[in-house]
């Protein structure tokens, strides 16, 4: 399997759940590069598992700095970029998600910094670093376009980032730089464990199988192998647009 041979690639979040989903399915196509996180550990154990091809880099996203140095890093020791992906987002550590009348403005930003705002600096920060022709994938989420209880602000930077990648998309184009959406459905990753109590985990994993139309909850592996394809040249006519891989959750309801 060789549909990524030759290409550097970065992963931010790659350290675990669907970054390591997508980090692996690279490793698997050939590519080498840089799965960045915050946890030394877990990056410790991700890049152990992927092998001599990709190194990890320990830096927050939300941090400009660190991000100049992952990708500063990456150059230095593989040549210049030629995937990016752009993964690290999800819930704030010790910030739950609610509903409006219980977030505050501190909250508020913590998610919309994390989810959106290190979006947008993640690829600018990239940029010197990027061969033109260069694919950028951003991790949105189906969360984007189903509401659900307390999910009002994560969902609303998720739809921001959709509508990021036809901005950014404008905004390369002389570089021939391509930026689409990757957006999941339910993955089955350990971030359940930081949304819901372990006395009710399976249960709410049982209740996302239940509405979505393949029966199923997603895997790390079915983002990465998605993942892939974007990052290939075999998708070298999209630009702009939003992949979802989500089992029919979006588009196909299940009538009960």
């Amino acid at each position: 399997m060789s549909r990524l041979k030759n290409k550097v690639a970065v992963i931010t979040g790659g350290n675990s759940g669907i970054g390591f989903g997508i980090a692996e399915a690279f490793k698997n196509e050939g590519a080498s590069g840089t799965i960045t996180g915050r946890n030394e550990t877990t990056l410790n154990s991700a890049v152990e598992a992927l092998g001599t091809n990709f190194i990890s880099i320990k830096g927050d996203v939300t941090n400009n700095s660190d991000l100049e140095n992952i990708f500063k890093q990456t150059a230095d020791k593989f040549g210049n970029i030629d995937v990016l992906v752009v993964n690290a987002g999800g819930v704030v550590d010790g910030v739950p998600l609610g509903t409006i009348d219980n977030v505050d403005e501190a909250n508020y930003d913590g998610y919309m910094d994390l989810n959106l705002k290190s979006v947008y600096f993640t690829v600018q920060k990239a940029l010197p670093y990027l061969n033109d022709g260069a694919s950028i994938i951003l991790i949105g989420s189906s969360a984007a376009h189903r509401a659900a209880p307390g999910m009002a602000i994560y969902g609303a930077a998720k739809a921001a980032v959709i509508s990021l990648a036809k901005g950014l998309s404008l905004d390369l184009l002389p570089r021939k730089i391509r930026v689409n959406t990757l957006s999941p459905g339910s993955i089955d990753t350990p971030v359940f464990g930081k949304l819901v109590p372990e006395e009710h985990l399976e249960q709410v994993k049982q209740m996302w199988v239940d509405i979505t139309p393949v029966g199923r909850q997603g895997l790390p592996s079915d983002i990465g192998n998605a993942a892939v394809f974007l990052a290939s040249d075999e998708s070298s006519f999209i630009v702009g647009t939003e992949i979802l891989s989500d089992g029919g959750l979006t588009n196909i309801s299940l009538m009960k």
